[in-house]
Formats: structure tokens, C-alpha cells, sequence
């Protein structure tokens, strides 16, 4: 059953869908927008843990499709972010990071939302981010996350803090990479189509954080985006 949301929300509050390919600086952004507007930015992976921790019927569901390696369908993910977004912190205003993914999931949303959404697009070329990503290495021991182009550790191949041989995570992989890609822009691609129609905002993606960062703050500051706290 999808909850009824509240009188607030569907009245018009600040609705941001933050799209960008796989290694784009997604979560990076998100915790900006959070933090600098004062609305909870919800990621789909944070929600299904939250679910599978908190032993719902929904969560049980998805740990069990989860741990045989299946991808949750739309009858689970639809009402599980319908819940999370049905919250009092969610009133005023919130920040989608990972959906919608698929048009089938945008038309849910627009339903239930019945209102505008501003959609937020870091747009960065597939080549860069294959750059990027297969740059990642990781300390086994303390899962610390480096990257050769960005934070390279003090010591070539070496965990700055334990001393432990870096290594590489098998998503990381470049063929693994390209395949998440390809699978990103046919889903998605219809996505960004359907929300570019209105409030919709590129983002150029390849420059640094904080310039990305400079760049959102002012297309929301420009649209009258205010800060709840």
C-alpha cells in the first residue's frame, strides 16, 4: 500500500532529482544540497538498507532478492521510497539521488507527487568517467577508497594507514564499467528525457567538486530555492 502523503508536500515544496552515470560525484553533490538547502537527500541504497535493517515485510523482500543477486522490481522499490518520502523530514522538501531510475518508476512519482520536480544533471562524458573510476583503489584491510588521479596514497600502492597492498575492486573493472554505462544511459536516458521538459538544469560534471558544487548552488539559488535551516 502507497502512503498518503502530506497535506505539505503535495501543497509544493522543494523537489530535487539528481541524475548523473555511475562515478559522477552523485553523493557528493547530494550531501551539498542537503547541507546547504536543509532537505534529506534520499539514495534508493540507503533506504533498502534501511528497510532490510529495520526487518520490514518490503526489506524482507528485497534482502531476499538482494542476496540471490536479482534486481528489486518496481513493486517493491515504488512504495518503499513512497514510505520514505511520506516522513515528516520530507515535508518541506527532499532530494532524490538513484530515483527514478526507469520511466515506469518516473509516471509513479509524478502520481504521487502531483506536482513539479526540479531536475538536477551532471552531465560527464562516459570516457572520463571510465578514467576515473578504474583509478580506484582500495585498502582490503580498512576499505579506505583511493583514487591515482585525485588522492593517490603517499606511497605508490600502499594504505596510508596500515601499510596494506592496494588493490582494485572487480566493479572497477573497464569492461565491467562500460557494461554499467550502457545499462545506466538505456534506462535512464528516457528518465532525463522526461523531466528535461521543465526545470531542468545540466550540470557540467568534469570540473572539480567544489566548482560542481558552485554551479548547483546557483541554478537553485537562482530559482528561489530557500534554505530550511
Amino acid at each position: 500500500m502507497v502512503p498518503k502523503l502530506p497535506a505539505l508536500l503535495l501543497g509544493g515544496c522543494v523537489i530535487i532529482l539528481l541524475f548523473g552515470p555511475p562515478g559522477c560525484g552523485k553523493g557528493t553533490q547530494a550531501e551539498f544540497i542537503s547541507s546547504r538547502f536543509g532537505i534529506p537527500a534520499i539514495s534508493t541504497g540507503e533506504v533498502f538498507r534501511a528497510e532490510c535493517k529495520a526487518g520490514t515485510e518490503l526489506g524482507k523482500m528485497a534482502c531476499s532478492i538482494f542476496s540471490k543477486g536479482g534486481l528489486v522490481g518496481d513493486d517493491i522499490v515504488n512504495p518503499i521510497i513512497a514510505r520514505r518520502i511520506s516522513r515528516p523530514d520530507c515535508a518541506s522538501g527532499f532530494l532524490l539521488d538513484g530515483y527514478p531510475r526507469t520511466l515506469p518508476q518516473a509516471h509513479f512519482l509524478d502520481r504521487i507527487l502531483n506536482q513539479g520536480v526540479m531536475s538536477i544533471h551532471l552531465d560527464v562524458p562516459f570516457s572520463m568517467i571510465v578514467e576515473r573510476i578504474t583509478a580506484r583503489r582500495q585498502c582490503p584491510k580498512c576499505s579506505h577508497i583511493y583514487n591515482l588521479l585525485f588522492q593517490p596514497p603517499k606511497t605508490k600502492d600502499t594504505c596510508d594507514f596500515d601499510g596494506a597492498t592496494l588493490t582494485t575492486r572487480e566493479d572497477d573493472r573497464e569492461e565491467v564499467i562500460w557494461q554499467r554505462l550502457k545499462a545506466y544511459e538505456e534506462m535512464t536516458g528516457p528518465v532525463i528525457a522526461h523531466y528535461s521538459q521543465s526545470s531542468y538544469y545540466k550540470i557540467d560534471g568534469t570540473a572539480s567538486p567544489a566548482r560542481v558544487s558552485s554551479q548547483i548552488e546557483r541554478v537553485l539559488e537562482s530559482c528561489a530555492v530557500p534554505t530550511l535551516r
